[in-house]
């Protein structure tokens, strides 16, 4: 599912002066009377509504499994996004085919939209590649460890495509612990002043690890924007018909060679920050239990109930899509073969390189002579 479509470039970016957040979809599931915003969505019908609601249940799945994996040690370490599933999947059905996204290490969701065979995903998470996927079928990167790195290369990647001429948006995902990075900095720094054609999305789930936001920040991480000149926007990041409405005009201001954006979606990880944390020392269960309640997926159904698209059919269809990719992600996880160990010094350079070469060679003979050594 990808929806394409002419965008409203018109709505206007907070400039520090809207307290809240963007929403179209309240928890409880009505609607929210925007019409500014609700223009860019005008094209979500009843079959579009379902389609989303799919999304973020089979992403939610996909995660659940692969954190199931990891606890049982089929995986060397998973970064959750429970709770995450609207920021992902609003914003990446709002891209073209011909977008490009430089991701973080927790955007199994933004994979899945732009098509990612979901039995890949945790090849590199299970030590078994240096990648997860191809970035040139999809228009992807690979998770990125190194925290903040990615805005750098999406800035580059999209100051580039705009000296080529091409009409594209560049989206880089991040957190809001990747906010007080240097490179952060440094790419909104050049993202303004080249009009780099990119959407910073900062997905601020309120916990760097167990640093929380108001610590780094003592005011909304959009403003940060605000001294680089670059428009923001804040956004109810569980609502994701207003993820996908702000991430459209984001979007079409970039392809129209508008310039950077920065749209920060308030979130929250309900998880831990990777399967190596335990959340509990250091937030409460009663702060999990009030994002419980703010659930992106309940409140979708919801919205679904009260606007007459739920039935047990749908409801059936869903389940099963779910559990299918979920048990493809199982399997192909289980079943993956280790690599050849010579695989190490593949796609090192783009062309021979005599240092590779020499290390290749004794490598090889290092592991002759383990062989040789095993045998007798």
């Amino acid at each position: 599912m990808h929806h394409t479509t002419t965008h409203n470039t018109t709505t206007r970016y907070d400039t520090g002066t809207n307290p809240y957040p963007v929403q179209l979809v309240q928890p409880d599931g009505r609607r929210v009377l925007d019409r500014e915003h609700a223009a860019l969505i005008a094209d979500i019908g009843p079959a579009e509504l379902r389609e989303l609601y799919e999304d973020l249940v089979v992403t939610r799945r996909i995660d659940v499994e692969a954190t199931a994996l990891q606890r049982q040690g089929q995986l060397g370490l998973w970064a959750p996004l429970l709770g995450q599933e609207a920021s992902q999947i609003g914003s990446a059905r709002a891209l073209h085919d011909d977008d490009y996204v430089f991701c973080s290490y927790r955007e199994a969701g933004v994979a899945y939209c732009r098509g990612v065979d979901p039995a890949l995903i945790t090849r590199l998470w299970r030590g078994v590649a240096h990648s997860c996927w191809d970035p040139d079928e999809i228009n992807m990167t690979n998770p990125a460890i190194v925290v903040g790195s990615q805005g750098l290369h999406a800035t580059g990647y999209a100051y580039a495509a705009h000296l080529e001429g091409a009409e594209i948006a560049v989206l880089t995902y991040f957190g809001d612990g990747a906010s007080s990075q240097g490179d952060i900095a440094e790419a909104l720094g050049f993202a303004a002043s080249w009009s780099a054609p990119v959407v910073f999305f900062c997905q601020n789930n309120h916990w760097a690890i167990s640093e929380p936001v108001q610590l780094q920040s003592q005011t909304p991480i959009v403003r940060r924007a605000y001294g680089y000149g670059i428009p923001g926007v804040q956004v109810d990041g569980n609502d994701v018909l207003a993820v996908l409405a702000v991430t459209r005009q984001a979007v079409a201001r970039a392809r129209a060679g508008g310039g950077p954006s920065f749209i920060e979606a308030i979130t929250y990880r309900m998880g831990p920050h990777t399967t190596a944390d335990d959340p509990t020392r250091y937030r409460s269960a009663a702060e999990l239990e009030l994002w419980q309640r703010r659930d992106p997926i309940d409140r979708m159904r919801r919205l679904l109930e009260r606007e007459g698209l739920w039935d047990s059919d749908f409801e059936r269809q869903v389940t099963a899509r779910a559990d299918a990719v979920g048990a493809a992600v199982r399997t192909a996880t289980i079943d993956m073969p280790d690599p050849d160990p010579m695989q190490l010094f593949d796609h090192v350079y783009t062309t021979a390189h005599p240092l590779i070469a020499a290390e290749r060679d004794e490598y090889a003979g290092y592991l002759a002579g383990f062989e040789e050594g095993v045998r007798a």
